[in-house]
């Protein structure tokens, strides 16, 4: 598998890619206990890997490999965004990146890009991140993305909107990659292949 080394835990959306059947399929899986799942803080499904691999082995199912994970950086302070960038590159993982510097920007590369997940900053000029999450998750053919959401002003109100919006987690900058990484699901690299600077903590720049 492709992404076999990369990605510690897997959403019911990829889990369904690999085997070729539907999101509902793996959800029924898991609450049966056929398949192995963990629960997130926020509720969501996640599922190992291995886990994944014994459950289709066993039943005699194909797995299809996937394509590079695809991640929206949506945040108008373009220092911390290209830095956002560099640091997912030092990864040595399949990962296909794109930013957007605003809202609309974002929205409209939602729709081309067709991200699985979105790395979002809660304040931006015009359309904020609230609102982008909360189209993301109204439209049915986007409520599938993955959102996390990254904020400089963090605060327990803003917390519990974005997380009522439909956002997993809600990083507070500056935060350490590790949180990052971890809530992506992300593996860390072995400890030498991450340069020097993204080893640093995070700046809102």
């Amino acid at each position: 598998m492709q992404r076999s080394h990369l990605r510690a835990y897997m959403t019911p959306n990829e889990v369904a890619e690999l085997l070729m059947v539907s999101p509902v399929t793996v959800r029924q899986w898991a609450q049966k206990g056929g398949l192995k799942a963990v629960t997130t803080a926020g509720g969501h499904r996640r599922f190992l890997l291995e886990d994944v691999a014994a459950f289709a082995k066993a039943r005699g199912m194909q797995i299809i490999p996937p394509g590079p994970m695809r991640i929206l950086v949506v945040d108008d302070n373009r220092s911390f965004a290209g830095y956002l960038v560099d640091l997912l590159a030092t990864l040595s993982i399949p990962l296909d990146v794109d930013i957007a510097h605003d809202g609309f920007d974002a929205g409209r590369k939602i729709q081309l890009f067709a991200p699985e997940l979105v790395l979002l900053d809660l304040k931006m000029p015009g359309l904020d991140g609230f609102a982008v999450c909360q189209q993301i998750k109204e439209d049915a053919t986007t409520q599938h993305i993955r959102v996390i959401a990254m904020t400089g002003y963090f605060t327990p109100e803003n917390n519990a909107k974005i997380r009522q919006a439909g956002a997993e987690i809600c990083l507070a900058k500056p935060f350490d990659k590790k949180a990052l990484f971890q809530a992506i699901g992300l593996d860390l690299t072995p400890p030498g292949a991450v340069s020097e600077a993204a080893a640093n903590q995070l700046r809102p720049g």
